[in-house]
């Protein structure tokens, strides 16, 4: 008989042929009950709901939402797909949010289906699945197929929509709006489904974004086929909403928004800046000083094991991974060694910006050094394969225990080139550094390392405006996740805001 190990090694060799293609979600039929009881024991699968199973890992911990945030999505597709075939597709309102790259998991998705049953599937972590009964199906020309979603395209679920969704999520409702390129696009479907009273909420729409053509287009033409179209705003109700410029991608659209929605409220809590320092060189004093303890606090938020002595080492020079075979297998250490790295290189930004450098324009040029340096000792000693140093992420990836869904690798790019773009425009260094160290996090640019580079450059945009050093405690690691994920999820940019200036207000005290 094969010992254990053997055999939980031929199950995972089953799942592995599986999970070609990235696949995360499967049918109990699809593995035998022997192998997919050893693997559910084992912690390699999890069930969603009877008869279905997602790719987990024995690391996983109780309460680890991750690996069910991660497959999600495709379980929805696969779910419905199986019980519904073609006749399915997700409601208007969940269509815009994913084309505006909203990508926060929703606590319920409804199903629309004319085989629903209007029947509430409870899955995991307080999500859950309705399917909504529906006489027919839509227009195959109002649906599109996006990650295996059915959704409807732009234009269709803007005329389907009610108002409220404008009310209740502005952001995405703009960026749709700039998705449309001509009006003629939606101007079709609300003359042949003579909707005259959503030409009336989408002129004003369109109007309230800053494109008065487009209003007077669609105004005009109804008004030219009989209608009576009377034009209201259905952002009445918001004091502040983004223009985006037509044609915009919808992850720039997104940035740009949510920057210009939330920047006065940052204003409104950060105490305004000390303006850059006269002596330059007490500055960068204190933030060669602060670096033993700003090392400990942000490599032990993000989980290593790092000591004070260990950092002692690494800035001494005696951490020698050629000779200490120690030193070269501890993940802790090369940790250690990148962080120490990458804070050279940041000083250099600083001292560049507290000189009056430009800081959007220096830091979108210096940070891919800051990433280089920070992963090049695991890399040299082998544990990290050299192309991790060559850039942004080519792969999804997911923060663990949080609703968040960084946007997808093929946005990564234009993202940052947005946000940067944003750094560099923006006057006030506070609203640098919150945004800046939020909207890195949120677009998750590279592999790892996400959290240490958006402090870096926090570090980078306050001095820009003569604040000193801030170093986020290890301690504070629960009420500073619990603020970047409402900033994330709710857009709720505050509590984030109001945690750094309390932070910033204690480093203040200190470099007095």
């Amino acid at each position: 008989m094969a010992p254990p190990h053997e055999k939980l090694a031929d199950a995972l060799d089953a799942l592995k042929s599986l999970q070609k293609d990235g696949r995360r979600v499967f049918r109990s039929a699809e593995i035998g009950r022997v192998y997919r009881e050893r693997l559910v024991q084992n912690g390699f699968l999890r069930e969603v709901i009877k008869g279905w199973l997602i790719s987990t890992g024995p690391h996983a911990i109780d309460g680890d939402t991750t690996p069910w945030y991660a497959s999600f999505w495709e379980f929805c597709a696969r779910y419905c797909q199986e019980r519904f075939g073609a006749n399915w597709y997700l409601s208007p309102e969940q269509s815009l949010l994913i084309h505006a790259e909203a990508t926060a998991i929703p606590p319920q998705v409804i199903v629309y289906s004319t085989k629903g049953t209007n029947n509430t599937i409870q899955l995991l972590f307080g999500t859950s699945l309705y399917d909504l009964k529906q006489k027919q199906m839509p227009s195959p020309t109002d649906l599109i197929e996006k990650n295996g979603l059915r959704l409807f395209s732009f234009d269709a679920a803007l005329v389907k929509v009610p108002e409220a969704f404008f009310q209740r999520s502005p952001i995405e409702a703009q960026v749709a709006l700039a998705a449309i390129r001509d009006p003629s696009v939606i101007l079709s479907r609300l003359l042949d489904g003579g909707h005259s009273a959503i030409a009336g909420r989408l002129a004003g729409a369109f109007r309230r974004g800053g494109r008065d053509s487009f209003a007077d287009e669609i105004l005009k033409t109804m008004k030219g086929a009989g209608y009576d179209v009377r034009e209201s705003d259905p952002f009445a109700a918001q004091q502040a909403v983004p223009a985006i410029t037509t044609g915009t991608a919808p992850i720039v659209g997104r940035l740009q928004a949510i920057w210009e929605t939330q920047r006065q409220a940052v204003l409104e809590i950060f105490l305004p800046p000390p303006g850059l320092p006269h002596d330059q060189k007490a500055y960068l004093k204190f933030v060669e000083d602060i670096y033993q303890s700003d090392a400990y606090h942000s490599l032990s938020i993000e989980g290593y094991s790092v000591t004070p002595e260990l950092i002692d080492r690494v800035r001494q020079g005696s951490w020698n991974p050629q000779a200490d075979e120690q030193d070269q297998k501890s993940r802790d250490a090369l940790a250690a060694r990148g962080y120490w790295q990458a804070f050279q290189e940041v000083k250099k930004s600083v001292a560049a910006i507290i000189d009056g450098a430009s800081p959007g324009a220096l830091v979108q040029d210096a940070h891919r050094s800051w990433y280089r340096e920070m992963f090049q000792p695991s890399v040299a000693a082998g544990i990290l394969r050299a192309g991790v140093l060559a850039g942004y992420r080519n792969m999804p990836v997911y923060i663990r225990g949080s609703r968040h869904i960084p946007p997808r690798a093929e946005s990564v790019p234009e993202g940052m080139a947005a946000l940067f773009e944003l750094l560099e425009n923006e006057p006030a260094p506070a609203v640098r550094a919150v945004l800046g160290h939020w909207l890195v996090g949120y677009v998750h640019p590279y592999p790892d390392g996400n959290g240490r580079i958006a402090r870096f450059l926090m570090n980078a945009m306050l001095a820009s405006g003569g604040y000193p050093w801030t170093v986020i405690r290890v301690d504070d690691r629960a009420a500073y996740m619990t603020a970047l994920e409402t900033a994330s999820v709710d857009l709720d940019i505050r509590p984030f805001a109001e945690f750094l200036a309390e932070r910033v207000r204690w480093s203040l005290d200190k470099s007095l």
